[in-house]
């Protein structure tokens, strides 16, 4: 019996071990002809001849909110250069942000338009938070990185409850109201923009010893020196995104589904059975409000909360 067992077992064996050399044998036939082949008739094919990294063409004029990019003094021009090659060069987040502008920037354009800010800065959202609600390791949050003191001082709500700074129209509204201000104590908007990254006070510290009145002629920490180049040249890639390589068809693009608000004036005490009541689930429930942070909402003072839930 064993005897058999071993003798079928080397049988076996010897079978799968003649099957794998052949196998090995046929593969690195095929392979060989096809690296030959790529070397010879198709040499197209090979990564090396079709992988290339071209310089991004500076456009001749650009502007931001209406005001021109000085490109005629180099360091300006090789600024936006290099904001444009990193962007352009890094796809997989430049298509993933054009996937979120066509879900995000129909509820944040008519807020700025609505407030009198250019429409370019819409791009800012983009370049301060990539249209995610993130946290910077300094505590700026949601789309807009709004600090916790500056939510507070616009009006925005910030407990353990809620946090409007996760609330996309809201935040949108705050960041305008600070846009416009910025706007009317330095005079353009590209030191408005600058402002936002650096701050009101360190913006008016730097104008102020440097003697100048300009973005352009400042010299300033390297963040806020990169910043409005940034928001350019996502800018000028996400207007002409064809123009940077990325195809993609309308069904790629992200879409916000149907919603309507219902009102809530009272305490919450449990918004998993809340969303049931609209053929949510909680997932959903937050994801359409973010700025929902607990899993109940104590609402003492009994304001009227507007609460999205899907059609």
């Amino acid at each position: 019996m064993k005897l058999d067992t071993f003798f079928t077992k080397s049988i076996f064996t010897l079978g799968v071990a003649t099957l794998t050399l052949g196998s090995y044998f046929a593969i690195t036939s095929f392979i060989a002809g096809y690296d030959e082949d790529v070397k010879t008739s198709n040499p197209e094919k090979s990564f090396e001849n079709d992988y290339n990294v071209f310089a991004i063409d500076i456009p001749e004029q650009i502007d931001f909110a209406g005001e021109k990019i000085p490109l005629d003094i180099p360091d300006i021009k090789e600024r936006l250069d290099r904001e444009l090659l990193v962007n352009t060069y890094w796809q997989s987040n430049a298509l993933l942000l054009i996937k979120r502008a066509h879900k995000y920037f129909p509820i944040i354009e008519p807020i700025l338009k609505k407030n009198g800010i250019p429409n370019d800065f819409k791009y800012l959202a983009v370049a301060e938070s990539g249209l995610e609600h993130v946290v910077s390791h300094a505590g700026a949050t949601g789309f807009w990185q709004i600090m916790k003191g500056t939510a507070k001082d616009y009006g925005l709500e910030v407990n353990d409850n809620v946090d409007e700074r996760y609330h996309i129209e809201k935040a949108t509204e705050v960041a305008s109201q600070y846009l416009k201000n910025s706007k009317e104590r330095f005079g353009t908007w590209t030191l408005a923009a600058a402002s936002y990254n650096a701050g009101n006070a360190g913006i008016s510290r730097e104008l102020k010893r440097q003697e100048v009145d300009d973005y352009f002629d400042l010299l300033l920490n390297p963040e806020t020196s990169r910043y409005v180049f940034r928001i350019v040249a996502l800018k000028h890639i996400l207007s002409n995104a064809e123009d940077f390589g990325f195809h993609y068809e309308d069904k790629d693009l992200y879409e916000m589904k149907p919603i309507k608000k219902v009102e809530v004036d009272t305490a919450v005490s449990d918004f998993v059975n809340f969303a049931k009541q609209f053929n949510m689930n909680y997932k959903t429930l937050k994801i359409h409000n973010p700025w929902l942070r607990d899993k109940h909402l104590d609402n003492y003072s009994k304001k009227v909360y507007k609460i999205e839930v899907l059609k």
